[in-house]
């Protein structure tokens, strides 16, 4: 009985010893499994550089500044210049294109538009007869009116019809996909005047009108806010100023009886300004660079 149980108790301990043994070459001999690997994320890198175009809507808040000026006909004087001061104001709404380069946080771009307006106002002068009439001949006439054949009337109408600024741009990016940016350069546009011209000869009334249209060239500058909305898409909000410079009407001969017997002229200049402000949805045509990092 003691022999046996020595027999055992030394067989376990040899096995115990083969099996440590045996250990570290079983796992040395497992598999080793490869580490798990993450792609680097893709990422959009957004770019100004590039060609685009768009629409816009928005307001205008115009200005005409005019001087009304009354000749004598028969003898070329200058009688008497008025001047009026008039809002032209009304909706626009037209489209943009224009090409921008990238340098670092720079942004140097050109942009030219066209756009359609509804901007309109009016003013109404009036010249004193004693000044721009003549008194009414015979007794009777002259009784009444012993001065002059009565006021004379200018009654001014204009609207900008449609107009359209080339400008450059320079900005700086605040984040890489918004624009702060200031603008100028070129400015043109129709003005549409019209005329009406209303007195009396002797208490009996007599008028005229006519109207003219004229494409005059100025200068604009302003500035605007441009971001990246989603993909290739960017929404703007912008503010122009435009000086159109003086739009001239020709001169307007009246039937009325000016002092020396001849015919009354009269002839409107202004002086056309304008506020604009719009908003605008552009499209760049340029692939946005897609990168990994």
């Amino acid at each position: 009985m003691g022999a046996n149980l020595r027999r055992i108790i030394s067989t376990g301990i040899g096995l115990f010893a083969l099996a440590a043994a045996m250990a570290p070459a079983s796992a040395a001999d497992l598999a080793v499994k490869a580490p798990f690997y993450k792609a680097p994320p893709v990422v959009a890198v957004w770019s100004w550089t590039g060609f685009y175009a768009g629409l816009n809507v928005g307001y205008s808040f115009g200005r005409s500044r005019a001087t009304d000026s009354f000749y004598d006909g028969g003898t070329g004087a200058l009688l008497s210049t008025i001047d009026s001061n008039f809002s032209m104001n009304g909706a626009i709404g037209g489209g943009q294109v224009g090409y921008n380069w990238q340098f670092n946080d720079w942004v140097v771009g050109i942009e030219a538009d066209l756009q359609g307006s509804g901007q309109k106002g009016s003013s109404s002068v009036a010249c004193a007869g004693a000044i721009c009439s003549a008194p009414c001949p015979g007794p009777i006439c002259a009784k009444q009116a012993p001065t002059g054949g009565g006021p004379v009337t200018d009654n001014l109408s204009e609207k900008l019809t449609w107009f359209g600024t080339a400008r450059g741009r320079l900005g700086v990016t605040v984040t890489p996909a918004v624009l702060a940016y200031v603008t100028g350069g070129l400015a043109y546009g129709e003005v549409k005047t019209d005329l009406s011209v209303a007195g009396v000869n002797c208490l009996t009334p007599v008028s005229a009108s006519f109207g003219s249209s004229a494409t005059k060239a100025g200068w604009t500058v302003g500035g605007g806010l441009e971001g990246q909305v989603i993909g290739n898409w960017t929404a703007k909000l912008e503010y122009l100023y435009i000086d159109l410079g003086t739009v001239t009407s020709g001169t307007l001969v009246t039937s009325i009886v000016a002092p020396s017997r001849g015919s009354l002229a009269t002839s409107i200049s202004s002086h056309v300004t304008d506020n604009i402000v719009r908003v605008g949805l552009n499209y760049k045509f340029d692939p946005v660079v897609v990168a990994r990092y």
